[in-house]
């Protein structure tokens, strides 16, 4: 496996408030405290000190000692002083930008986007589609190790406060263990483990869609809705499921695995094993498949060069050949989307959903899939609960998981509930 050097020189004073190492009395209180007071910045954006003694029930002494701490740390700063009709203005504390950073790395089948974020929440360096082939081998694993060892390397001076990385994957990801297994599951430990041990940067492993569940819901198109369903339309078929505006992962961390509902009486043996799954049908892998078997047939296409169809045929290809009005294309969404849109509707009468997003792959055909979603929507869904319930399209798009990763890194670092 490849040895990363660890440079990730982080401030010593930020790591030990963000550590999980168990302290007790005085220093554990003043270490919750900061934290208290800087989750507070984050949701607040900008405070005074009578703002912090009030929202932490502290003494105004003590909220000025720590804030003091954390503006020596290089955390917190004074952003200058408020507004006031007479008596001395009262300065506004805020967060350092530039004090930390985190890295969302969304792993797709054929390429990955990486991330950094920073302490405010500000996108500020992003490579998509760097180019890795997926697969469940040592190699792979080494390959994305490497991809993000050269993000790192390119990465400023400025940039070396790294606190936390998300690694977002496909397939059954238990976040809470660190756990991959579709992928990576070499050895005993956690797949985030060993990621740890060799960036030298806490590691965390979420599932893809719930990741871009996750940024779409905080960057992307959602609004006021708190429930919502975000589907992930690429090879596979996965499904973000936001409750109360919070990720729901199931009790073992599966939840969402919308692509394996058995909705079909076929013999079509899915990756996962059995038989039947939505995914054999009105996946992206199942596009592919289908387009293939239709030009053996006779089909035509605008993909055809001379008789052959490019090697290997990617689902890019035929999302690119939509956008040209290839009519086979066209076709065969139209079907897949009819059949994405028969499942949604047991989702969206079991959730009653405000909010359902399209996203992944398919989902840069726009309307090519959209209606024969929200026609199948229609015909199968209760009207009562289907007419409270949006379709769209998703925002982010292609950002949509690699935003969610750098945010789910940052949330889960300061313990706000991602």
């Amino acid at each position: 496996m490849i040895k990363m050097k660890k440079n990730n020189p982080v401030n010593q004073s930020i790591l030990d408030l963000f550590s999980e190492e168990t302290i007790s009395g005085v220093a554990y209180k003043n270490k919750a405290l900061k934290r208290a007071i800087i989750n507070h910045l984050d949701k607040m954006e900008q405070s005074t000190i009578t703002d912090l003694t009030q929202a932490m029930n502290i003494s105004v002494p003590k909220t000025t000692s720590l804030v003091n701490e954390l503006i020596n740390d290089g955390l917190v700063r004074d952003s200058g002083k408020i507004g006031s009709k007479g008596g001395r203005r009262a300065s506004l504390y805020s967060l350092v930008a530039e004090s930390a950073f985190f890295i969302g790395v969304d792993v797709k089948h054929y390429h990955v986007n990486i991330g950094l974020l920073d302490f405010r929440k500000n996108m500020v360096m992003e490579e998509m589609h760097v180019p890795y082939l997926l697969a469940n081998t040592q190699e792979s694993l080494d390959q994305l190790i490497q991809i993000i060892q050269d993000f790192i390397s390119k990465l400023p001076a400025a940039t070396s406060n790294i606190l936390a990385l998300c690694l977002n994957l496909s397939g059954r990801v238990n976040s809470e263990s660190g756990y991959s297994y579709s992928y990576f599951h070499f050895q005993e430990e956690p797949l985030s483990a060993t990621l740890e041990k060799i960036t030298g940067i806490r590691t965390y492993l979420e599932n893809d869609s719930r990741a871009m569940a996750y940024g779409e819901f905080h960057r992307g198109i959602v609004s006021s809705e708190k429930n919502v369903l975000y589907v992930n339309l690429d090879y596979g078929i996965g499904l973000g499921i936001m409750i109360d505006g919070k990720i729901y992962r199931g009790k073992s961390g599966f939840a969402g695995e919308f692509g394996h509902i058995p909705l079909f009486t076929n013999e079509l043996i899915c990756h996962c094993g059995k038989k039947g799954c939505l995914e054999t049908e009105a996946s992206g892998q199942a596009l592919v498949r289908l387009f293939k078997e239709k030009i053996k047939q006779g089909s035509g296409s605008t993909l055809l060069t001379h008789h052959q169809l490019p090697v290997p045929l990617l689902l890019s290809d035929i999302i690119q050949a939509t956008h040209k009005e290839d009519v086979l294309c066209i076709e065969l969404l139209a079907d897949i989307g009819e059949k994405i849109g028969r499942g949604l509707s047991v989702l969206i009468n079991i959730f009653n959903p405000e909010l359902v997003i399209l996203g992944g792959m398919l989902a840069e055909t726009g309307e090519y899939i959209r209606l024969p979603v929200r026609s199948a929507l229609n015909k199968y869904s209760l009207n009562l609960v289907n007419n409270d319930t949006q379709l769209l399209m998703s925002r982010l798009t292609e950002k949509a998981g690699v935003t969610g990763g750098c945010l789910i890194a940052r949330d889960k670092l300061l313990s706000v509930q991602p």
